[in-house]
């Protein structure tokens, strides 16, 4: 029995695919279950109602997962792995119990940074992600998301790591806030952005004010949705880019993340003249869970 199944279970969603015996996804589900959603007792049957089509009777399918399904309020907790480390190490993996004798389910754990204290869930599997395909990388990855993570790389350990709140306070500066009468559309002003992004960059320190000018803008200038909302997500983004400039000031540096979010951070830093690559994110999660599948087998786990 070679296939095996990968699973990204997040604090709103989960996705799990079938894996082959050349490590390559053969289906694919998903589902609103997120961790988030979820009691202790919820998990399986969450599991099972996307992955009990691809189990059989008398065989143990061996499940890998990673993302907040480790965390203190998940299935059960993985425990952090403490940087500077490997990305994923089948040592530190966790075992879930499952009632179900069809699937076993192990989860990968997270990464602790001390001095300053941070932590990250899934995004390490990522990380582990890209280095199967360059193993030799030394430098930054940066995944954009609700919590940024700036990540330095070096002899394929994460030596350090720096999150920053950039998309979370975005939803809740455009939803939540005085802002939202502002942010009115979905559509997208480049000239906009760009401006935000450099006022931002050259007076980090004037956040709070240029932020609220938003509003006065569209109150006094007719500044227009569309131009509020590039407006906003430029100043978001240029202050994280203003306090990661030790990461990525002349580094090679890589983003994961989803296409159009990718998209605007490799804008913004082009203007800082910085050309980063980018790497599909759901591509580096499943070749991470490739590769912690692997190190199990390697380790001789009971899968």
């Amino acid at each position: 029995m070679n296939t095996w199944i990968a699973v990204d279970w997040g604090t709103s969603n989960l996705r799990a695919w079938k894996m082959g015996a050349d490590g390559r996804a053969v289906e694919e589900a998903g589902s609103d279950a997120g961790m988030g959603t979820l009691d202790r007792d919820g998990f399986e049957p969450a599991l099972l109602a996307l992955i009990e089509p691809w189990l059989t009777e008398g065989e143990v399918t061996p499940a890998v997962a990673c993302g907040m399904v480790g965390a203190r309020q998940g299935w059960v907790e993985a425990a952090y792995a403490k940087a500077p480390c490997p990305p994923v190490s089948a040592g530190g993996f966790v075992r879930a119990p499952v009632k179900d004798a069809r699937f076993s389910f192990y989860i990968v754990p997270g990464v602790q940074q001390s001095g300053p204290d941070d932590v990250m869930r899934g995004e390490e599997t990522q990380v582990a992600g890209f280095l199967k395909k360059e193993p030799d990388f030394d430098g930054v990855l940066c995944l954009p998301g609700t919590h940024t993570k700036w990540v330095h790389i070096s002899a394929g350990e994460i030596v350090s790591f720096n999150t920053f709140m950039t998309g979370e306070m975005f939803a809740l500066l455009s939803k939540n806030s005085v802002l939202r009468h502002s942010v009115t559309s979905d559509d997208w002003d480049e000239a906009e952005f760009d401006a935000a992004v450099e006022t931002a960059l050259s007076k980090p320190e004037q956040a709070a004010a240029n932020l609220f000018r938003i509003r006065a803008g569209s109150l006094l200038s007719g500044l227009e949705p569309a131009s509020a909302r590039a407006r906003l997500s430029g100043l978001l983004v240029g202050m994280e880019l203003a306090g990661s400039k030790p990461y990525w000031l002349g580094r090679d540096l890589v983003l994961i993340g989803n296409k159009n979010l990718s998209a605007n951070y490799r804008r913004a830093l082009s203007l800082c003249g910085l050309e980063a690559r980018e790497a599909d994110a759901s591509e580096m999660t499943l070749s991470g869970l490739s590769q912690a599948h692997a190190d199990l087998t390697k380790a001789g786990v009971p899968l």
